[in-house]
């Protein structure tokens, strides 16, 4: 694999640019009716772009972007290239809050707020449950507790949202089964999440040399000057906010946080300096793709977009799999 150079980085950063600008003009531009830049001096046309398709597709680009941020701090933190942002319960606790919001009838801002308040109390159960091992001063493998915790939790929220689907009526049903497989149909703010992809950016950017120190083990990061809790528990929470934001705008999609990370590091190292943009932009270039793709090949009718991304995720982690252990031997 070639070294990673400023110049290389910055030709994969614009690559990635390249391929979000051309997503994200083509999530405006194709739909049940084609509208062309030209177009837009029709009122019916500038209203579909600019009230439908481009806050849709700017929302799904940062959903998309959290998620692959989410899942690139964590396989830095537990170490492993499975690790994905739902695998602490993130989720599951947002759906759990949620899915009675939408029972109530709650406004928009309703069902987001509880959404995101299941999300705040998912990742405070972690904390309290792992307190002895986030806050170690000692430097010690933490990941096989804390991704234990996590997948313990998430069994949980997991067991309670079926108990609310099995319960739920039936009119009510498919909304929910929508949310919880992925939904960015209806949404109207894009902002909220831009704001946090920036936000989370810009923390993360900072430390990604000390991720890098991190990833050779906490004993190794301690000897060269990182302080190892503190980082411990400030890659956990942005992860998770960054998790908990997305979940609220768009739903659980799932893949995304697995397999952008995943197959960055194979294609170009684990150079986090590199890595966490590229993950961002791509992660953002593959949802709002995916979301192109369940309003269209079936339209009228518009699927979860979190459909679609485990249909291209899961045969491409496969593949990625056997490849390497075809490598291997």
């Amino acid at each position: 694999m070639q070294p990673m150079t400023a110049r290389r980085a910055c030709l994969i950063w614009a690559s990635l640019a390249a391929l979000a600008i051309a997503a994200l003009l083509a999530s405006v531009c194709f739909g049940s009716v084609w509208i062309s830049p030209r177009g837009l001096d029709d009122p019916l046309a500038h209203q579909i772009v600019f009230s439908l398709r481009l806050p849709r597709a700017l929302a799904g680009f940062a959903c998309g972007a959290l998620l692959s941020l989410a899942g690139a701090l964590l396989q830095v933190l537990l170490r492993n290239p499975l690790a994905d942002p739902y695998v602490l319960g993130v989720s599951g606790g947002a759906a759990v809050f949620a899915l009675p919001a939408m029972l109530l009838m709650l406004p928009w801002w309703g069902v987001d707020a509880a959404a995101f308040g299941g999300a705040l109390v998912s990742i405070g159960l972690v904390l309290v449950l792992t307190r002895g091992d986030l806050w170690r001063a000692e430097p010690r493998d933490v990941s096989p507790r804390l991704l234990l915790t996590g997948a313990v939790l998430a069994a949980g929220w997991g067991a309670l949202i079926t108990l609310m689907l099995s319960l739920a009526p039936d009119g009510r049903l498919r909304g929910m089964v929508f949310w919880l497989s992925g939904d960015l149909d209806g949404v109207e703010r894009a902002w909220p999440a831009w704001l946090a992809v920036l936000v989370a950016m810009a923390a993360v950017l900072p430390l990604a040399p000390r991720l890098n120190a991190l990833l050779r083990g906490d004993v190794l990061a301690h000897t060269v000057g990182v302080n190892v809790p503190p980082l411990r528990r400030r890659i956990y929470l942005i992860a998770s906010l960054a998790t908990a934001v997305a979940v609220t705008t768009a739903g659980t999609i799932g893949f995304v946080g697995l397999i952008v990370p995943h197959t960055l590091r194979l294609a170009f190292g684990n150079d986090q300096r590199m890595l966490i943009p590229a993950a961002a932009l791509a992660g953002g270039s593959l949802v709002t793709i995916a979301d192109l793709l369940a309003r269209t090949v079936v339209a009228p009718t518009q699927l979860p977009v979190g459909v679609i991304t485990a249909l291209i995720g899961a045969p491409a982690f496969l593949y990625i799999l056997l490849g390497r252990r075809r490598g291997v031997r």
